[in-house]
């Protein structure tokens, strides 16, 4: 089992994990509203919701989010694009490079009743994405590399529209400080609006 998990971490960001099939099942209550999941070998945080990205959606309710359609880059098996879909009623695109991730944000969408206000496709960063957005969250694979992360921030804005807002989450210890810089660099401002053990909850708005 350590081996399986090893090798699906490692292959989360790609575009077709190969580690064998081991479906996972649970509950999980985000933004006030319990939710189902059925995860898999090669997908981010297969048993459970990392920390990382339950700090950020707690932290939505420290800011205004725009009107607008939003945007869960790198959604993985659905978990923010779910949550802030339920809980705003709001139009989410939730986009992924890994296909057998999307499968499973497909599977959980429609389980969790938010399949019709959701649009779920491929995209490697912002590869396929054409619209502009009121928001945009992410939660950053640190494993894909530098180049991969720093696209992530500093085109966000390219694909916001006039007060859209990027929300991002990081550990200080992978580069939270610097994504700031890289964030503030693009956007001309940044601000940590939430820490929480060793997580930074970072905002731009363009």
């Amino acid at each position: 089992m350590k081996n399986i998990d090893k090798q699906a971490n490692e292959q989360y960001f790609t575009a077709e994990p190969t580690a064998e099939h081991n479906y996972h099942h649970f509950d999980f209550e985000l933004l006030g509203h319990q939710l189902y999941f059925q995860t898999d070998s090669g997908v981010f945080s297969k048993r459970t919701i990392d920390f990382g990205t339950r700090t950020m959606l707690e932290a939505l309710s420290k800011t205004t989010i725009p009107e607008g359609k939003i945007l869960d880059l790198g959604t993985g098996y659905g978990v923010v694009g779910i949550a802030v879909a339920k809980k705003f009623k709001r139009t989410v695109d939730m986009v992924d490079v890994n296909e057998r991730a999307l499968q499973l944000a497909r599977v959980n969408a429609k389980k969790n009743n938010v399949a019709d206000v959701t649009h779920i496709f491929q995209s490697d960063v912002y590869d396929n994405i054409s619209e502009q957005y009121g928001l945009i969250l992410v939660n950053p694979p640190i494993r894909a590399g530098k180049k991969v992360v720093t696209s992530m921030l500093q085109e966000a804005k390219l694909h916001l529209q006039p007060g859209g807002k990027l929300i991002a989450v990081l550990q200080k210890k992978q580069g939270a400080p610097s994504a700031q810089k890289n964030m503030a660099e693009a956007f001309g401002n940044a601000q940590v609006i939430h820490k929480d053990k060793g997580y930074y909850i970072l905002e731009s708005t363009r």
